[in-house]
């Protein structure tokens, strides 16, 4: 298994630590510009990085849940009961590599999903962490997929029971060395 190392985001004008077996899927397939997209490379588990428009009109943690809500709305769970927020939390900067937000927040949910447009439903914890930049007029959403519950007619139950999945402490690896290399990127 391959030691996690800092990975350039967006050309290098961002990085981050990813855990190891993180599969960057822009080998494997098309993904918008605004997007990174990293996948477990044995469980169904995906970290992705979008760099988003600034919504002005909500704070912080109001954003947070914006932004979830945006998510479950991608992800067509949008009907009641398809998603929950448990909790919203501010990260404090001392502990960030990413100096430059205003603040950051996290805000750990679920959301019933489904793969594909495939009927069957999997419950998927989601983290996401909001990097708020009011000064290049930014929002960084960093998002952890993280299914638990797969319905067995899903696509996603052929996945490899053995591997080792990647956890909350590591999600917030990647968020905590989370750095802007080049303010270029926003425009």
């Amino acid at each position: 298994m391959s030691a996690a190392m800092a990975r350039p985001l967006f050309g290098g004008a961002l990085s981050a630590v990813f855990p190891p077996s993180a599969q960057d899927i822009s080998e494997l397939r098309q993904i918008p510009d605004n997007q990174e997209v990293f996948a477990h490379s044995q469980t169904d588990q995906s970290i992705i990085t979008e760099l988003l428009e600034y919504q002005s009109q909500v704070q912080d943690a109001d954003a947070a849940r914006y932004h979830f809500e945006d998510v479950a709305a991608s992800n067509k769970a949008v009907e009641s009961g398809s998603w929950e927020i448990r909790v919203v939390e501010q990260l404090p900067k001392s502990e960030l590599t990413m100096q430059e937000c205003s603040s950051a927040w996290l805000l750990s949910g679920a959301q019933l999903v489904s793969k594909f447009n495939e009927e069957a439903k999997n419950t998927v914890n989601i983290h996401l962490c909001l990097f708020r930049l009011p000064q290049y007029t930014t929002d960084i959403l960093v998002t952890f997929n993280d299914p638990v519950c797969i319905n067995p007619l899903s696509s996603s139950a052929l996945g490899n029971v053995a591997a080792i999945p990647w956890t909350l402490q590591d999600f917030k690896g990647v968020l905590q060395s989370f750095c802007l290399l080049d303010p270029g990127v926003f425009g």
